[in-house]
């Protein structure tokens, strides 16, 4: 029905108009100061993109590895801290300046950083990845001075403080490889798979053998 498109001012002039319903009181004075129309969205969701993100993915060009690094969780717990008070975040458990962002985004805001003082692009990013490549030794050298410290006092060596992203998943993922050998739900599927598997073959021969 056609009445029935528009908002509440050209809705009830139709209405009005078509001797439907009496003229309201209020009715000329929003004629005079029509309600704001407010643009309707097109349906399309629009790629939200940070001036850094070009330059992320030169990273990950050269340094793949880093693609392991959570930037989606840093990306919501960032999101989640800053849109909720202080207060709350704390009453679950998350230190407000406690997270580091991945490395990607690090170098993307250093190359960014770099550029606003007048550097060029390639320079910048050149400066950007030594200084990340400079830290990674950094780290790597740390830890191992550490190791060599707790050897000489006789002591079991410490976790590694800047563990690898790769190695924390494999760290992961073995406890969940260890289970196949251990749980016996894991077992007992295994062994019926082992089952199927010969009752399959064995059809296959007497097939062969028939053939």
């Amino acid at each position: 029905m056609s009445f029935m498109k528009g908002n509440l001012l050209t809705k009830t002039r139709k209405l009005v108009k078509g001797l439907a319903k009496s003229e309201p009181a209020w009715l000329k004075a929003m004629e005079h100061a029509p309600p704001a129309v407010f643009p309707q969205s097109s349906g399309k969701v629009e790629k939200i993109s940070l001036p850094e993100d070009p330059y992320i993915k030169k990273f990950f060009s050269k340094h793949p590895d880093s693609k392991h690094e959570d930037a989606i969780l840093y990306s919501s717990l960032l999101l989640f801290i800053y849109c909720m008070p202080r207060i709350f975040a704390s009453s679950f458990g998350i230190p407000i300046s406690s997270f580091e962002p991945p490395p990607a985004r690090v170098f993307g805001w250093r190359v960014l950083e770099l550029k606003e003082q007048g550097v060029g692009e390639e320079e910048a990013m050149a400066v950007a990845d030594m200084e990340y490549r400079t830290e990674t030794k950094a780290k790597k050298k740390a830890y191992a001075r550490l190791k060599q410290i707790a050897r000489l006092q006789g002591k079991t060596p410490p976790p590694n403080p800047y563990p690898s992203v790769i190695k924390e998943i494999q760290a992961e993922e073995d406890l969940y490889l260890r289970e196949r050998y251990t749980n016996p739900k894991i077992i007992a599927i295994a062994e019926k798979m082992k089952a199927e598997e010969a009752a399959k073959e064995q059809v296959r021969d007497r097939f062969r053998i028939d053939w």
